[in-house]
């Protein structure tokens, strides 16, 4: 059993906490939000993850996991300390290190001689050995440790890693950090704390890129009557290509691949490295999105001023109730901006979405549906897949179902007397397979 502190208890660092107590470490859990503490403590979690809470409250009953906002209280007899805090995008686009670097003169106070300090935290290349020198403790290691955790999949992803990466000056460092992770079966990258730090980016930029390449596929399919499905299908069976993150949808979001794509890009600026990829990456799904928005006017064959548009789904993805930088914000910012009347529903999401142009919130997916002249399917939830469309169709004022992310059974819509587009498929086929 090992000692662990892990500052900050939020996304990472609560599924970090949570999941070495269950590999029977003693883990304190630190955050500066004392109003978050508190709601720790008494088993309050905010945050829609399968499993995680019955996690936390069992390691906490137990006494292997602990919260508390003074971190003085535990740094000194931690073995290992995991910095798990945010690094939000600057308006260059460029990782702000603010909170990792406003925690140092603690920890440099306050780590024990010997001790191992592990950043789980997504940080530029290069930022280790800031770390290192302005922390000036010899006598602590500093590791890099990437995250590659999964919104909805968390703990999942936290106890059955594809990989653990780790960053290290020299290889004895990764002996205490693999015996954290004693009983996780998955291979081990050891390499230096830079390439580690660019590994996190790498991972997260590449998907972006393979997202908006699907989306572009689907766009083509969708001027000369091909099929993306069966593509995909074709693509997938070469495993120098695999299928996953080749389904097109509303465009990539969430609170991690438009960060980090605009974080490896602020990198290779400060690198005089032109990484000219990156910015297509960037322009192309933003095109992707507005695209949709064109689309929906193509179908009905009219600009969307007074239209109404029932928005279903708001978070990047489902299982979470994260909204941000999802593609459903600049899709309704573009649907507003045209005069559209848009209302939303999702399972998730019960508070107004500030960043969002002032659509409301249905509280239930038949009262969205009312009156609607156009539903625009944006993320998978499954009771979308679920819904008694028949009597749905009833209800609305049009008849149009965009579904953005194939989710939803044509056969169901069509029987409802909806017309149905999914990405990727021209309107062309959908009308001979709608006939047939």
């Amino acid at each position: 059993m090992t000692t662990v502190t892990v500052i900050g208890a939020g996304y990472v660092g609560l599924t970090t906490a949570a999941c070495l107590a269950h590999l029977g470490h003693r883990v304190t859990a630190v955050d500066t939000d004392t109003d978050r503490v508190t709601r720790l403590q008494t088993g309050d979690i905010d945050l829609l993850e399968p499993a995680l809470p019955q996690m936390v409250h069992e390691h906490q009953s137990t006494g292997a996991l602990t919260f508390t906002s003074a971190a003085e209280h535990c740094l000194d007899e931690a073995e290992v300390t995991f910095i798990c805090l945010p690094t939000p995008a600057r308006p260059d686009g460029s990782a702000d290190l603010t909170t990792i670097f406003s925690m140092i003169p603690q920890l440099r106070r306050c780590l024990a001689s010997g001790s191992q300090l592990v950043v789980k935290s997504t940080v530029p290349p290069g930022t280790h050995h800031q770390i290192t020198a302005v922390l000036g403790r010899s006598d602590v290691t500093v590791t890099s440790n990437p995250e590659f955790l999964r919104e909805g999949h968390a703990v999942h992803d936290w106890l059955h890693p594809d990989r653990i990466v780790l960053g290290v000056a020299a290889p004895k460092y990764t002996e205490r950090i693999i015996s954290l992770y004693s009983g996780i079966n998955a291979p081990v990258v050891t390499t230096d704390p830079t390439s580690a730090e660019l590994i996190k980016y790498a991972a997260n930029t590449f998907l972006a890129l393979k997202i908006t390449y699907a989306n572009t596929l689907a766009e083509l399919c969708e001027h000369l009557g091909a099929n993306i499905t069966d593509i995909r299908t074709g693509l997938g069976h070469d495993p120098r290509i695999g299928n996953h993150h080749l389904r097109p949808g509303p465009g990539w979001g969430g609170p991690c691949l438009p960060k980090d794509v605009r974080a490896l890009l602020a990198v290779g600026n400060n690198a005089d490295c032109e990484l000219e990829l990156l910015r297509s990456v960037l322009k192309s799904n933003a095109h992707h999105q507005r695209r949709i928005v064109d689309l929906i006017e193509q179908l009905l064959s009219k600009p969307l001023a007074r239209t109404r548009v029932c928005l279903l789904g708001l978070t990047f993805k489902p299982e979470t109730n994260d909204v941000r930088n999802s593609s459903a914000l600049p899709i309704a910012t573009e649907l507003v901006a045209r005069d559209a009347q848009v209302i939303a529903y999702d399972p998730a999401v019960t508070d107004s979405v500030t960043e969002l142009p002032h659509p409301p919130l249905a509280p239930t997916a038949a009262a969205a549906l009312e009156g609607t002249d156009v539903v625009l399917v944006l993320t998978e939830w499954r009771e979308f897949a679920a819904l008694p469309w028949h009597n749905l169709a009833r209800t609305m004022r049009g008849d149009l179902v965009v579904d953005t992310r194939g989710h939803l059974n044509p056969a169901d819509l069509v029987q409802a007397g909806l017309r149905l587009h999914t990405l990727g498929d021209s309107p062309v086929r959908q009308l001979v397979a709608k006939a047939a």
